[in-house]
């Protein structure tokens, strides 16, 4: 099972997250978000972290030239959409870079995503219009339902007391975690990313799909 650590803006929460063995990293480059990160900074703690950590940027209906510049620039590993992209958009780059986001409301709303050209897809939580990073949890049941058509990441409110449930009702490929191992919004706590961190790497997918394992 794998697990990503999302909104990253500064090296000590980066450097402890790989050194307990996260997967993945996320750098939200969405100005509007409490845990934006320029790419000036985001490159910087990239160019610190181990080559076998999967490094993410996370977009939100983004122009795509300068995502394109800030994927050269940061030297990122996958592209996540975290906005109201379309399919043509998402055409603009090689499926096996993207991640979309989705905030499905009914059964219905899984089989438009079947369209959509990307290397997993990502459940996550709106609220009030606000794109991700609510605390609030998806939909677990439209989740699982997700799991059986496409490659799942799992995210949306998941922190320790939670984090086993979710994976036993949905059974993601991976989980994406971001408030809920956090002090204040772009602050990470270092105890509460390690426990999750270890919590998930105990858990034995019987799945041979992998979405941030790199090879190196």
């Amino acid at each position: 099972m794998e697990i990503k650590i999302c909104g990253i803006t500064n090296p000590d929460d980066a450097i402890n997250a790989c050194n307990h063995g996260a997967d993945a990293l996320g750098f939200i480059f969405y100005k509007k978000s409490p845990r934006y990160v320029t790419p000036e900074t985001a490159k910087i703690i990239i160019e610190h972290l181990p080559r076998d950590t999967a490094i993410v940027g996370v977009f939100v209906n983004h122009d795509i030239q300068a995502l394109r510049e800030i994927y050269e620039f940061c030297g990122l590993d996958l592209i996540q959409l975290h906005g109201d992209e379309s399919r043509e958009y998402c055409r603009q780059f090689p499926n096996s870079t993207l991640i979309k986001s989705f905030s499905p409301r009914g059964e219905e709303d899984l089989n438009s995503i079947k369209s959509y050209p990307v290397r997993a897809v990502l459940m996550d939580a709106r609220d009030s219009g606000l794109y991700g990073g609510t605390g609030k949890k998806c939909n677990w049941e439209l989740a699982a339902m997700a799991k059986d058509k496409f490659s799942l990441i799992l995210s949306g409110g998941l922190n320790s007391n939670n984090i086993l449930d979710a994976i036993k009702t949905v059974s993601p490929h991976a989980v994406d975690v971001n408030s809920g191992v956090e002090v204040t919004p772009g602050k990470k706590d270092p105890e509460k990313v390690k426990s999750i961190i270890e919590v998930v790497h105990t858990i034995k997918s019987k799945s041979p799909v992998t979405i941030f394992t790199k090879s190196v």
